[in-house]
Protein backbone atom coordinates (compact mmCIF):
# COMPACT_ATOMS: atom_id res chain seq x y z
CA UNK A 1 0.00 0.00 0.00
CA UNK A 2 1.31 3.89 -0.59
CA UNK A 3 2.40 5.23 2.20
CA UNK A 4 2.51 9.13 2.09
CA UNK A 5 5.28 11.25 3.85
CA UNK A 6 5.52 13.48 7.06
CA UNK A 7 8.37 15.44 8.03
CA UNK A 8 8.22 17.44 10.86
CA UNK A 9 5.06 18.83 11.71
CA UNK A 10 3.95 18.44 7.48
CA UNK A 11 2.71 15.56 5.85
CA UNK A 12 1.48 14.89 1.70
CA UNK A 13 0.27 12.06 0.17
CA UNK A 14 3.08 11.02 -1.90
CA UNK A 15 6.34 9.98 -0.68
CA UNK A 16 8.08 12.64 -2.89
CA UNK A 17 10.05 16.04 -2.75
CA UNK A 18 10.69 17.73 -5.80
CA UNK A 19 14.18 18.88 -6.26
CA UNK A 20 15.87 22.08 -5.18
CA UNK A 21 17.07 23.93 -9.24
CA UNK A 22 18.55 26.82 -8.46
CA UNK A 23 18.41 30.43 -10.71
CA UNK A 24 14.67 30.05 -11.43
CA UNK A 25 14.80 26.47 -12.93
CA UNK A 26 12.48 25.24 -9.68
CA UNK A 27 10.65 28.88 -9.19
CA UNK A 28 7.04 29.09 -8.05
CA UNK A 29 5.17 27.62 -10.91
CA UNK A 30 7.04 24.02 -10.64
CA UNK A 31 7.04 24.15 -6.96
CA UNK A 32 3.32 25.31 -6.70
CA UNK A 33 2.28 22.55 -9.06
CA UNK A 34 4.02 19.72 -7.36
CA UNK A 35 2.58 20.96 -3.88
CA UNK A 36 -0.91 21.19 -5.67
CA UNK A 37 -0.55 17.39 -6.75
CA UNK A 38 0.60 15.67 -3.81
CA UNK A 39 4.14 16.01 -3.10
CA UNK A 40 6.71 18.46 -1.58
CA UNK A 41 7.19 21.99 -4.21
CA UNK A 42 10.56 23.37 -3.37
CA UNK A 43 11.84 26.60 -4.84
CA UNK A 44 15.58 26.68 -4.99
CA UNK A 45 16.54 30.34 -3.38
CA UNK A 46 19.92 30.68 -5.40
CA UNK A 47 20.02 33.15 -8.07
CA UNK A 48 16.50 34.87 -7.44
CA UNK A 49 17.70 38.30 -7.57
CA UNK A 50 18.20 38.03 -11.69
CA UNK A 51 15.25 37.33 -12.29
CA UNK A 52 13.57 39.92 -9.37
CA UNK A 53 12.14 43.83 -11.09
CA UNK A 54 13.55 45.00 -7.76
CA UNK A 55 17.60 43.54 -8.91
CA UNK A 56 19.20 47.07 -10.70
CA UNK A 57 22.73 45.41 -11.65
CA UNK A 58 24.05 46.51 -7.87
CA UNK A 59 21.78 45.30 -5.43
CA UNK A 60 21.91 41.88 -5.72
CA UNK A 61 21.42 40.95 -2.13
CA UNK A 62 18.01 43.25 -1.77
CA UNK A 63 16.75 41.56 -4.40
CA UNK A 64 17.32 37.76 -4.13
CA UNK A 65 15.19 38.54 -0.73
CA UNK A 66 12.31 40.20 -2.14
CA UNK A 67 12.59 37.65 -4.71
CA UNK A 68 12.21 34.35 -2.68
CA UNK A 69 9.42 36.44 -1.03
CA UNK A 70 7.82 36.53 -4.00
CA UNK A 71 8.21 33.19 -5.66
CA UNK A 72 6.57 31.66 -1.93
CA UNK A 73 3.83 34.01 -2.39
CA UNK A 74 3.28 33.11 -6.10
CA UNK A 75 3.35 29.19 -5.12
CA UNK A 76 0.37 29.60 -1.80
CA UNK A 77 -1.12 31.27 -4.88
CA UNK A 78 -1.26 28.10 -6.56
CA UNK A 79 -1.41 25.75 -3.95
CA UNK A 80 -2.91 27.42 -0.81
CA UNK A 81 -3.15 24.39 1.52
CA UNK A 82 0.29 22.87 -0.09
CA UNK A 83 3.64 21.87 1.96
CA UNK A 84 6.22 24.09 -0.09
CA UNK A 85 9.95 24.60 0.86
CA UNK A 86 12.85 26.26 -0.25
CA UNK A 87 16.23 24.86 -1.00
CA UNK A 88 19.55 27.10 0.60
CA UNK A 89 22.90 26.64 -0.31
CA UNK A 90 25.11 27.13 2.72
CA UNK A 91 27.98 27.90 0.02
CA UNK A 92 26.44 31.18 -0.72
CA UNK A 93 27.21 34.42 1.34
CA UNK A 94 23.70 35.31 1.90
CA UNK A 95 22.98 32.01 3.64
CA UNK A 96 22.00 33.23 6.68
CA UNK A 97 19.44 35.96 5.42
CA UNK A 98 18.35 33.50 2.64
CA UNK A 99 17.12 30.96 5.59
CA UNK A 100 15.53 33.57 7.68
CA UNK A 101 13.36 35.21 4.65
CA UNK A 102 12.80 31.36 3.54
CA UNK A 103 10.89 30.74 7.06
CA UNK A 104 9.42 34.70 6.94
CA UNK A 105 7.92 33.88 3.81
CA UNK A 106 6.04 30.81 4.57
CA UNK A 107 8.52 27.93 3.57
CA UNK A 108 7.40 24.60 5.66
CA UNK A 109 10.32 23.04 5.05
CA UNK A 110 14.45 23.99 4.65
CA UNK A 111 16.45 21.89 2.49
CA UNK A 112 20.19 22.55 2.88
CA UNK A 113 23.44 21.36 1.11
CA UNK A 114 25.73 22.55 -1.18
CA UNK A 115 28.34 22.37 2.37
CA UNK A 116 27.39 21.13 5.82
CA UNK A 117 24.41 23.26 7.26
CA UNK A 118 25.59 23.59 10.74
CA UNK A 119 23.92 26.59 11.61
CA UNK A 120 20.11 26.17 10.12
CA UNK A 121 18.80 25.09 13.97
CA UNK A 122 20.06 28.45 15.32
CA UNK A 123 19.16 30.76 12.20
CA UNK A 124 15.22 29.46 12.51
CA UNK A 125 15.04 29.14 16.52
CA UNK A 126 11.99 31.47 16.14
CA UNK A 127 10.56 29.49 13.58
CA UNK A 128 9.50 25.85 15.19
CA UNK A 129 7.50 24.50 12.67
CA UNK A 130 9.82 24.31 10.15
CA UNK A 131 10.99 21.52 9.25
CA UNK A 132 14.61 21.44 8.83
CA UNK A 133 16.35 18.41 5.75
CA UNK A 134 19.92 18.49 5.17
CA UNK A 135 21.54 16.55 2.42
CA UNK A 136 24.42 14.57 2.83
CA UNK A 137 26.02 11.82 0.72
CA UNK A 138 27.62 10.35 3.23
CA UNK A 139 26.76 9.12 6.73
CA UNK A 140 29.83 10.89 8.16
CA UNK A 141 28.60 13.91 7.40
CA UNK A 142 24.78 13.30 8.45
CA UNK A 143 26.94 12.44 12.07
CA UNK A 144 28.54 15.75 12.00
CA UNK A 145 25.37 17.42 11.46
CA UNK A 146 23.52 15.46 14.41
CA UNK A 147 25.95 15.72 16.99
CA UNK A 148 26.74 19.57 15.92
CA UNK A 149 23.01 20.21 16.36
CA UNK A 150 21.82 18.48 19.25
CA UNK A 151 24.95 20.10 21.22
CA UNK A 152 24.46 23.60 19.83
CA UNK A 153 20.78 24.28 19.54
CA UNK A 154 19.40 21.03 21.35
CA UNK A 155 18.15 19.80 17.76
CA UNK A 156 17.94 17.00 15.25
CA UNK A 157 17.38 16.88 11.50
CA UNK A 158 13.15 16.50 10.50
CA UNK A 159 14.55 14.11 7.54
CA UNK A 160 17.63 14.05 5.68
CA UNK A 161 18.23 13.73 2.16
CA UNK A 162 21.04 11.32 0.81
CA UNK A 163 22.14 12.41 -2.34
CA UNK A 164 23.95 10.17 -4.93
CA UNK A 165 26.97 11.79 -6.89
CA UNK A 166 27.22 9.27 -9.61
CA UNK A 167 23.40 10.02 -10.77
CA UNK A 168 22.59 13.50 -9.36
CA UNK A 169 22.22 16.80 -11.29
CA UNK A 170 24.00 19.99 -9.98
CA UNK A 171 26.30 20.59 -7.69
CA UNK A 172 27.62 17.52 -5.83
CA UNK A 173 29.12 16.80 -2.45
CA UNK A 174 32.06 14.49 -3.13
CA UNK A 175 35.19 15.20 -4.62
CA UNK A 176 35.14 15.00 -8.24
CA UNK A 177 38.30 12.07 -7.90
CA UNK A 178 35.46 9.91 -6.19
CA UNK A 179 32.68 9.92 -8.05
CA UNK A 180 31.87 7.71 -10.90
CA UNK A 181 34.67 5.22 -9.81
CA UNK A 182 31.97 3.19 -8.90
CA UNK A 183 32.55 2.54 -4.74
CA UNK A 184 29.47 4.67 -3.85
CA UNK A 185 26.54 2.68 -2.84
CA UNK A 186 23.40 4.98 -2.34
CA UNK A 187 21.40 2.68 -0.84
CA UNK A 188 23.62 1.52 1.85
CA UNK A 189 24.31 4.85 2.61
CA UNK A 190 20.67 5.78 3.55
CA UNK A 191 20.46 2.47 5.36
CA UNK A 192 23.60 3.33 7.10
CA UNK A 193 22.00 7.17 8.25
CA UNK A 194 18.89 5.12 8.74
CA UNK A 195 20.16 3.08 11.41
CA UNK A 196 22.65 5.76 13.17
CA UNK A 197 19.44 7.76 14.02
CA UNK A 198 17.42 4.80 14.95
CA UNK A 199 20.56 3.38 17.24
CA UNK A 200 22.34 6.54 18.35
CA UNK A 201 19.44 8.85 18.45
CA UNK A 202 16.47 6.70 19.27
CA UNK A 203 14.91 8.73 15.95
CA UNK A 204 13.16 7.05 13.24
CA UNK A 205 13.00 9.90 10.65
CA UNK A 206 12.70 10.09 7.23
CA UNK A 207 15.72 9.70 4.43
CA UNK A 208 14.76 10.47 1.12
CA UNK A 209 16.87 9.03 -2.10
CA UNK A 210 17.83 12.05 -4.07
CA UNK A 211 19.72 11.21 -7.42
CA UNK A 212 18.96 9.27 -10.77
CA UNK A 213 15.24 9.19 -9.92
CA UNK A 214 12.90 9.13 -13.18
CA UNK A 215 10.50 6.86 -13.12
CA UNK A 216 8.15 4.66 -11.18
CA UNK A 217 10.70 1.49 -11.41
CA UNK A 218 12.90 3.73 -9.99
CA UNK A 219 10.85 4.87 -7.23
CA UNK A 220 9.76 1.55 -6.36
CA UNK A 221 13.58 0.24 -6.15
CA UNK A 222 13.93 3.61 -4.01
CA UNK A 223 11.58 2.36 -1.56
CA UNK A 224 12.60 -1.23 -1.45
CA UNK A 225 16.01 -0.41 -0.48
CA UNK A 226 14.69 1.53 2.62
CA UNK A 227 14.39 5.40 1.44
CA UNK A 228 11.28 6.49 3.04
CA UNK A 229 10.83 8.51 -0.26
CA UNK A 230 12.55 10.35 -3.21
CA UNK A 231 13.42 13.64 -4.49
CA UNK A 232 13.59 14.29 -7.72
CA UNK A 233 14.04 17.18 -9.97
CA UNK A 234 15.42 16.64 -13.51
CA UNK A 235 12.52 14.62 -14.73
CA UNK A 236 10.42 17.71 -13.61
CA UNK A 237 12.48 20.16 -16.17
CA UNK A 238 10.51 18.52 -19.00
CA UNK A 239 7.28 19.99 -17.83
CA UNK A 240 4.82 22.60 -18.83
CA UNK A 241 4.77 23.87 -15.16
CA UNK A 242 8.66 24.02 -15.27
CA UNK A 243 10.01 27.91 -14.75
CA UNK A 244 12.83 27.57 -17.19
CA UNK A 245 12.71 28.69 -20.45
CA UNK A 246 11.52 26.52 -23.45
CA UNK A 247 15.11 26.31 -24.58
CA UNK A 248 16.25 25.03 -21.76
CA UNK A 249 14.06 22.22 -21.57
CA UNK A 250 14.72 21.42 -25.52
CA UNK A 251 18.60 20.90 -23.94
CA UNK A 252 17.45 17.80 -22.18
CA UNK A 253 14.96 16.79 -25.18
CA UNK A 254 17.91 16.98 -27.73
CA UNK A 255 21.08 15.62 -25.37
CA UNK A 256 22.84 12.27 -25.09
CA UNK A 257 24.18 10.20 -22.78
CA UNK A 258 27.45 11.31 -23.67
CA UNK A 259 26.87 14.88 -23.80
CA UNK A 260 26.16 14.93 -19.63
CA UNK A 261 29.50 15.36 -18.01
CA UNK A 262 31.41 16.74 -14.68
CA UNK A 263 32.32 20.23 -14.27
CA UNK A 264 34.61 21.95 -12.00
CA UNK A 265 31.95 25.30 -10.60
CA UNK A 266 34.17 28.30 -9.55
CA UNK A 267 32.27 27.45 -6.68
CA UNK A 268 35.10 24.82 -5.74
CA UNK A 269 32.54 22.25 -6.13
CA UNK A 270 32.01 19.56 -9.04
CA UNK A 271 28.85 19.57 -10.59
CA UNK A 272 26.48 17.37 -13.42
CA UNK A 273 25.63 19.50 -16.60
CA UNK A 274 24.78 19.02 -19.90
CA UNK A 275 29.07 19.87 -20.51
CA UNK A 276 29.39 19.79 -24.24
CA UNK A 277 29.05 24.03 -24.32
CA UNK A 278 31.33 24.37 -21.39
CA UNK A 279 34.17 26.11 -23.36
CA UNK A 280 31.86 28.60 -25.17
CA UNK A 281 30.49 28.89 -20.96
CA UNK A 282 34.19 29.90 -20.15
CA UNK A 283 34.87 32.21 -23.32
CA UNK A 284 31.71 34.16 -22.84
CA UNK A 285 32.42 35.61 -19.33
CA UNK A 286 36.39 35.62 -19.80
CA UNK A 287 36.49 36.82 -23.02
CA UNK A 288 34.16 39.46 -22.86
CA UNK A 289 36.15 40.52 -18.99
CA UNK A 290 32.70 39.98 -17.36
CA UNK A 291 33.14 41.36 -13.76
CA UNK A 292 31.82 39.67 -11.20
CA UNK A 293 28.74 41.52 -10.71
CA UNK A 294 26.59 40.30 -7.39
CA UNK A 295 29.54 38.06 -4.92
CA UNK A 296 26.82 35.50 -4.63
CA UNK A 297 29.21 32.91 -3.01
CA UNK A 298 31.15 32.50 0.27
CA UNK A 299 33.84 30.81 -2.66
CA UNK A 300 34.43 31.74 -6.08
CA UNK A 301 37.40 30.98 -8.49
CA UNK A 302 35.78 33.67 -11.32
CA UNK A 303 35.48 36.79 -8.52
CA UNK A 304 38.95 35.93 -6.90
CA UNK A 305 41.10 34.92 -10.05
CA UNK A 306 38.68 35.23 -13.04
CA UNK A 307 38.69 30.98 -13.36
CA UNK A 308 36.30 29.50 -14.95
CA UNK A 309 33.27 31.35 -15.52
CA UNK A 310 30.26 33.36 -13.33
CA UNK A 311 28.67 30.62 -12.81
CA UNK A 312 25.26 32.58 -11.46
CA UNK A 313 25.09 34.54 -14.64
CA UNK A 314 26.05 31.79 -16.93
CA UNK A 315 22.92 29.39 -15.07
CA UNK A 316 20.70 32.70 -15.80
CA UNK A 317 21.81 33.04 -19.50
CA UNK A 318 20.23 29.20 -19.71
CA UNK A 319 17.35 29.83 -17.95
CA UNK A 320 16.46 31.98 -20.25
CA UNK A 321 16.93 30.28 -22.66
CA UNK A 322 20.93 30.80 -23.70
CA UNK A 323 22.11 27.03 -24.15
CA UNK A 324 24.93 28.03 -26.22
CA UNK A 325 26.70 30.09 -23.72
CA UNK A 326 25.06 29.23 -20.50
CA UNK A 327 25.40 26.11 -18.58
CA UNK A 328 22.71 23.95 -18.05
CA UNK A 329 22.72 21.62 -14.98
CA UNK A 330 21.23 18.56 -14.81
CA UNK A 331 21.30 14.70 -13.85
CA UNK A 332 22.18 11.59 -14.99
CA UNK A 333 19.18 10.56 -16.65
CA UNK A 334 18.22 14.11 -18.39
CA UNK A 335 19.02 11.88 -21.97
CA UNK A 336 15.65 9.71 -20.98
CA UNK A 337 13.37 13.00 -22.08
CA UNK A 338 11.91 12.51 -24.88
CA UNK A 339 8.66 14.87 -24.27
CA UNK A 340 7.40 17.63 -22.24
CA UNK A 341 4.83 16.82 -19.74
CA UNK A 342 2.86 18.09 -17.06
CA UNK A 343 3.25 17.21 -13.46
CA UNK A 344 0.19 16.38 -12.90
CA UNK A 345 1.31 13.25 -15.30
CA UNK A 346 4.62 12.43 -13.64
CA UNK A 347 2.79 11.92 -10.45
CA UNK A 348 -0.08 9.97 -12.00
CA UNK A 349 2.52 7.97 -13.70
CA UNK A 350 4.25 7.13 -10.41
CA UNK A 351 1.33 7.04 -8.32
CA UNK A 352 -1.78 4.99 -10.06
CA UNK A 353 -4.74 5.61 -9.42
CA UNK A 354 -4.97 2.48 -7.60
CA UNK A 355 -2.95 2.80 -4.83
CA UNK A 356 -4.06 6.16 -3.95
CA UNK A 357 -7.29 4.18 -2.66
CA UNK A 358 -5.14 4.06 0.42
CA UNK A 359 -3.73 7.27 1.06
Amino acid sequence: MLKGLTIGRHSVPFPLIQGGMGVRISGHRLAGHVALNGGIGIIAAAGLALGNEAYDGGNFFEADRQGLLDELRKAYEIAPQGVIGVNCMVAVKNYDEVVRTACEGGAKLIISGAGLPMSLPGLTANFPDVALVPIVSSIKAAELIARKWHKAFQRLPDAVVVEDPDTAGGHLGEKLERIGTGDYDQYETVRGVKNYFKNQWNLQIPIIAAGGIWDRQDLQYALAQGSDGVQMGTRFVVTEECDADDAFKQAYLNCSQDDIGLIMSPAGLPGRAISKNIEQVRQRDVDLDVYCPSGCLKKCAYQTERERFCIVHALDRAQKGDTETGLVFCGSNAWKADKITTVKEIFEELFPQDERAAV
